[in-house]
């Protein structure tokens, strides 16, 4: 038995959650407590490719990737690995029978990222599918614990809203991509500058996709919901605040929701879930 192990990996991807995103932390925590730490094992798994790719610039990247990638196939194989964040992500796509092909979408979306890349709307709608939209089915399939029927019922949902928080991620990280990172995933855009048309036009996309992938978040079960609705409403703020500043103040600034805005959110939603509003 390697239960002590796999209390200790557990806890390793919890803190990954916790340093890196006090947001979804804090979405994770509203979640049952029974499926937060495989929403805490997927979690780290995904900050751990992402951060390869976008920050360990003094090492060779493409070596330290295509080592985290083989390591990943491995620990889902063997139900083991001594990277604690790779034990606890093979632990849960074993568990749930997480689909491979999802893992593969998602290590082909970060791989993109280890070179530059001239966006079409293809490459685009790529990146996103990998970059977000599996994430969310792979989070879909503990929030329905392996019910297949139910999981195809909502897989719709679930990528059109990982799909809507990537792009709301590209609008507010738009300074750091094209400046620090030299990325700019919105195709066509006229000399890497997005103008006010280009801005509204995502925003009303967005605006689309959460639209219909509120429908889906109403009827995921109890144990999730109010986890997913209160992530649905932080983005939905951040949307509204990128609505209120201009072309020009994306590429300059990143927005943000305050710590008390963010506070302010979840009494709202909070309150919606003891009226059952949601």
């Amino acid at each position: 038995m390697k239960t002590i192990y796999d209390t200790y990996c557990y806890e390793a991807s919890r803190l990954v959650t916790k340093t890196y995103s006090t947001s979804f932390f804090a979405g994770v925590k509203s979640l049952g407590k029974e499926i937060q730490p495989e929403i805490h094992n997927i979690y780290g798994f995904v900050r751990f490719a992402d951060e390869i790719v976008d920050t360990f610039h003094e090492y060779d990247k493409l070596e330290l990737f295509l080592d985290f990638k083989s390591s990943t196939y491995s620990a889902i194989e063997r139900g083991i690995s001594l990277n604690p964040i790779l034990n606890s992500f093979q632990s849960t796509v074993n568990k749930y029978n997480i689909d491979i092909r999802l893992i593969d979408q998602f290590l082909h979306s970060m791989e993109m990222d280890l070179n530059p890349v001239e966006y079409t709307k293809e490459k685009y709608d790529e990146y996103i599918l990998g970059s977000a939209e599996v994430v969310g089915l792979m989070c879909l399939k503990v929030f329905v614990k392996g019910d297949e029927e139910f999981y195809e019922e909502l897989k719709p949902s679930a990528m059109i809203l990982g799909s809507a928080f990537q792009k709301i991620n590209f609008l507010r990280d738009l300074k750091h991509d094209m400046n620090e990172l030299g990325r700019v995933y919105f195709p066509n855009l006229e000399g890497n500058k997005i103008t006010a048309d280009d801005k509204q036009k995502l925003e009303k996309e967005i605006q689309l996709e959460f639209d219909q992938a509120l429908k889906g978040i109403k009827r995921l079960p109890k144990s999730s919901r109010f986890g997913v609705y209160l992530s649905y409403s932080y983005y939905l703020k951040l949307l509204q605040k990128i609505k209120g500043e201009s072309a020009e103040t994306l590429m300059n600034k990143r927005i943000r929701v305050s710590s008390f805005g963010k506070l302010r959110i979840f009494c709202a939603v909070y309150l919606k879930k003891l009226f059952n509003l949601i």
